[in-house]
């Protein structure tokens, strides 16, 4: 899909959980009406494309059958899609990602990075969509107790190179890849300051990284006030995208597109300022 590639800018991708028990907005979208309205109020609040998922993986969460998964998932996408709205659909299922596909999920994202299910790669390879790689060592029940790391960045850097090579080796073309370095999951808060700081190292690997930031309880240094005052943490997460947007993220995803919408436009207008004083070569 045309704008998944062709923006100029870092996107914003608007989250979509239609689950009974995400960490932040869970139950809110859980019936198929409220979930395309919160849909198309997400694209007109400044969301580049949704990012539909129906399984939790908020920390400690036990995973959804896929027949559920499926029943909360496909009738939102296919009512987005015929809405023409550019459709992302989180799952480690690859019948999952091929039921979405065919109604019009336009690239999968897949927290485990094909690692979850081995069919995932291949479905992805023949339906030619894009594919979100991320950092990932376990499920959300396990993954609190695989946070060590003897360097979290090499670590996360080398363990998505060499699913990018899996990825590839299924025949998932280069261009149609994405990274991400998998905040929050199975790591501690200092972890995820350093796997910020890094999108430089990040970048090495040659394809476009998403940043998933929103909401997670490791802003919670940066705010002001009680941690109790609210789970929200929004200010944190638009300060997050304006400094990944202005160091070259692909995208950022986010649960309210409003305040991010702007801030990678801001990111965008300085960096086009910056490049018409450069001198030519």
């Amino acid at each position: 899909m045309k704008v998944l590639t062709s923006s100029g800018r870092c996107l914003v991708m608007g989250i979509l959980n239609v689950t009974p028990d995400s960490f932040s907005d869970g139950g809110r979208w859980f019936t198929t009406g409220r979930a395309v309205s919160h849909g198309l109020e997400l694209v007109r609040a400044g969301a580049d494309l949704v990012d539909v998922g129906g399984e939790s993986t908020r920390p400690e969460a036990h995973r959804t059958p896929e027949v559920e998964e499926m029943r909360r998932v496909l009738p939102v996408v296919e009512r987005l899609a015929h809405e023409h709205v550019p459709i992302s659909v989180d799952t480690m299922r690859a019948s999952v990602a091929e039921a979405a596909i065919e109604r019009g999920a336009a690239l999968i994202n897949d927290v485990s990075g094909g690692l979850a299910d081995p069919r995932m790669l291949p479905v992805v390879a023949s339906a030619r969509v894009h594919y979100v790689v991320m950092h990932w060592r376990a499920h959300s029940a396990h993954m609190d107790r695989m946070s060590r790391y003897s360097d979290v960045v090499t670590d996360v850097v080398d363990h998505l190179e060499r699913r990018l090579e899996a990825a590839t080796r299924a025949g998932i073309a280069p261009d149609r890849l994405i990274i991400d370095p998998g905040l929050g999951f199975a790591k501690r808060s200092h972890h995820n300051w350093e796997l910020l700081a890094a999108m430089p190292k990040l970048q090495t690997l040659g394809v476009p990284v998403l940043v998933g930031a929103s909401r997670k309880r490791f802003l919670d240094a940066v705010r002001t006030g009680s941690p109790d005052e609210s789970v929200e943490r929004d200010d944190a997460t638009a300060a997050i995208t304006a400094l990944a947007a202005a160091g070259g993220a692909w995208a950022v995803r986010v649960h309210e597109p409003g305040a991010s919408a702007c801030a990678v436009r801001v990111a965008a207008r300085l960096d086009a300022i910056r490049c018409q004083r450069l001198p030519s070569e």
